[in-house]
């Protein structure tokens, strides 16, 4: 039998390269001889991500459409025609028997041009709102792959799979006790613990709103707080702790309140899930399919600066069925540190929210999706 040979496409953010490479581990975990092959964009962050896990890939010089500024995106058309020749190259030299795409920039030109090759194609939709992209490459392909119901308001019904978004495995499988979490951060194990993730980046929305409410957060040192402000944002948040307390903060762990933990970036998030009682994030599909597995109670203030306004929808999906609550970004400031104190005391709501949000959670997803792209394989083989 031929051996098979798979190419994954798309990245950009962590949401989408954390499933893609979820995806390729259990195709490896199935068929451990398959070859794979990634497809990202140049310079963006799966160009180091995809290498460390163990994956070869090869980039486009795709760049996203400007939608403020119109005039800038002939540069953007002339990099897509490129990028089209590039995947079409890439995928006559690979040969691959069926083409994955998560989303992001690269998955656009790659799926396409396999799709014109007739090389058979998968789409991982994230969203509960489908992108523009996946909604003109699902007119190609044999099978969509989606995380929420009612997915037929945007692709052909028989197409669709409902399998969830593959999470970081680590994470279910690396689970620490609140002690150990504990000690990790230097807090306090039997004190109530709000976790604020802005995703790798950060979130300058929920950095300015903490910073504002520095004073609420010490009139309260029977909660603690774990805040990730990511790399950009880490200057900027010394030296409102600085101005705030008067005393200068230059180690790791930046913030002179006993009850607050800063960094710019937490590497072993299952010591994060594992003391927080409450999380308040973004709403990116990743990140709430991680909440859903984990059963972690959260405060999603969905980003006004996403295609479609999708993290909303996303966003709305959870609270729909009580299993999140929602704060709008432009309420954030003087609603969300007052709402994270009430709610991560509240135990029957923390409690009402963890029941709900798990009954969202769709476990085995990389493996699920991981058999339908081997099954469109093997038949494209035969």
């Amino acid at each position: 039998m031929k051996e098979t040979r798979v190419i994954v496409s798309g990245g950009g953010t962590g949401g989408h390269i954390f499933p893609a490479i979820s995806i390729a581990n259990a195709i490896r975990q199935l068929r451990p001889e398959a070859k794979i092959l990634f497809v990202g964009a140049e310079g963006r962050m799966e160009m180091q991500r995809v290498p460390d896990a163990g994956y070869e890939i090869v980039g486009l010089p795709v760049a996203g459409f400007d939608r403020k500024r119109l005039w800038r995106n002939i540069g953007v058309l002339i990099k897509l025609v490129r990028s089209q020749w590039k995947a079409r190259k890439v995928i006559k030299q690979f040969k691959p028997q069926v083409a994955v795409g998560v989303g992001g920039y690269a998955s656009g030109p790659t799926l396409k041009m396999a799709a014109m090759m007739g090389i058979p194609t998968l789409i991982q939709e994230q969203n509960s709102y489908a992108g523009v992209t996946n909604k003109l490459l699902a007119k190609q392909a044999k099978k969509i792959c989606v995380a929420y119901e009612g997915m037929e308001r945007f692709f052909p019904q028989e197409k669709i799979i409902l399998t969830g978004n593959p999470v970081r495995q680590t994470l279910v499988t690396e689970q620490i006790s609140r002690e150990d979490a504990a000690k990790h951060f230097g807090l306090n194990p039997n004190r109530k613990t709000v976790l604020i993730i802005g995703g790798s980046l950060g979130a300058r929305t929920l950095n300015e709103t903490m910073i504002a409410n520095l004073n609420m957060i010490q009139a309260h040192p029977e909660v603690q707080f774990i805040w990730q402000v990511g790399k950009i944002y880490i200057d900027q948040v010394k030296e409102a702790l600085r101005a705030y307390s008067g005393e200068l903060v230059c180690n790791s762990h930046i913030s002179t309140m006993p009850n607050l933990y800063v960094s710019d970036f937490i590497k072993h998030m299952e010591c994060a899930y594992g003391i927080a009682d409450l999380v308040v994030s973004r709403a990116g599909a990743g990140s709430i399919s991680e909440f859903c597995l984990l059963g972690k109670p959260v405060i999603l203030v969905p980003s006004p600066n996403v295609a479609e306004d999708h993290q909303t929808q996303n966003a709305l999906a959870l609270v729909r069925r009580d299993a999140a609550l929602y704060v709008k970004d432009v309420e954030a400031k003087e609603q969300l540190v007052q709402l994270a104190i009430d709610t991560v005391k509240d135990d029957d709501k923390l409690l009402a929210l963890n029941k709900n949000i798990l009954e969202m959670a769709l476990p085995d997803s990389a493996e699920i999706i991981a058999k339908e792209v081997l099954r469109l394989a093997d038949e494209e083989k035969a």
